[in-house]
């Protein structure tokens, strides 16, 4: 289905820009364009000389952007994982040269509502999930080839699911009469599989989620961005990130702190607080949506955005 027919509404839109803007004339990465919500305002914010580059994996994504680089020259898209930040940056010579990277790691609303996609459990369509559906493996390539307990421990890991051994049996038992391959058919799967039901959450959210995050090597991809970060930032250079769930939360606020912290010395070492090998500082407290974008947009509720400055 065309992209038309869906909205996404950025999340934490100025306070992500703001804190990623260090200089006017700089070059910026946004490594999730998506819509190109936060790309629009970084290029209204960036002088004639500013440069912003932005990569995505979702030929959707690439399709709005190559509008976007006919309208303003400024901008160029790469149609890639941000994972492979520092491999493009190597390739223009931009290594330790960017001034800021942000990263929204949320499903955008058009991946999530066009059922074609494959992440929604409330619609019937193809078992896929992938935001690039011409690469790797599919959610329905896996679940119908994986083992009980890689499955298990994928929904405990990733979607903290506290049924997931539950689940896995039960997805095994099906596919040995006919493969899964309609996400509303593994979806009635799931729920029929959980005992207690959460009336506020849908029995498939979780699993649905860790299966999506696996099969996009989604934390990987993550890790690989934050250290790659610190070699194609500049002095200076900003690193914003946006995240939707606590086990990506977790993995940036370890990586910021321990940067900001710097590594741990031998006791005894006659040296000051100064002379630490830190890499980055804290550019903020971790913040949230307000209850009006909230309110406006349901999805931002889980958003968490945190910043670092790299030293």
């Amino acid at each position: 289905m065309n992209e038309t027919g869906f909205k996404h509404k950025t999340v934490l839109l100025d306070e992500a820009v703001e804190l990623l803007i260090q200089r006017p004339d700089g070059v910026y990465v946004d490594g999730t364009f998506g819509r190109g919500g936060h790309s629009r305002l970084i290029l209204s914010q960036l002088t004639g000389s500013g440069t912003l580059i932005g990569f995505d994996k979702d030929p959707e994504a690439i399709a709005a952007a190559n509008s976007l680089c006919a309208e303003d020259d400024r901008f160029e898209i790469e149609h890639a994982s941000f994972a492979s930040l520092l491999e493009v940056m190597k390739r223009r010579d931009l290594v330790g040269k960017v001034s800021g990277v942000l990263v929204d790691l949320g499903v955008s609303s058009p991946q999530l509502d066009d059922a074609d996609r494959g992440f929604s459990f409330l619609k019937s369509g193809p078992l896929d999930m992938r935001m690039n559906p011409s690469a790797g493996q599919s959610a329905a390539d896996w679940v119908n080839t994986a083992d009980e307990a890689d499955i298990a421990r994928v929904l405990w890991e990733y979607g903290e699911e506290r049924f997931s051994r539950r689940i896995a049996r039960a997805i095994v038992a099906r596919r040995q009469e006919k493969e899964i391959l309609d996400t509303l058919d593994l979806a009635n799967l799931i729920s029929a599989s959980v005992p207690k039901k959460d009336k506020f959450k849908h029995p498939a959210t979780r699993s649905f989620q860790a299966i999506r995050i696996h099969v996009n090597n989604e934390l990987g991809d993550l890790e690989e961005l934050l250290s790659q970060s610190l070699e194609v930032l500049e002095p200076g250079g900003s690193l914003v990130v946006i995240s939707f769930h606590s086990l990506e939360d977790r993995i940036v606020k370890r990586f910021m702190k321990e940067q900001a912290k710097g590594k741990p010395l031998p006791k005894g070492l006659p040296v000051t607080d100064d002379q630490i090998s830190r890499t980055m500082k804290l550019a903020c407290k971790a913040s949230k949506p307000g209850d009006q974008e909230v309110k406006e947009n349901p999805r931002a509720r889980s958003a968490v955005l945190r910043a670092a400055i790299k030293l």
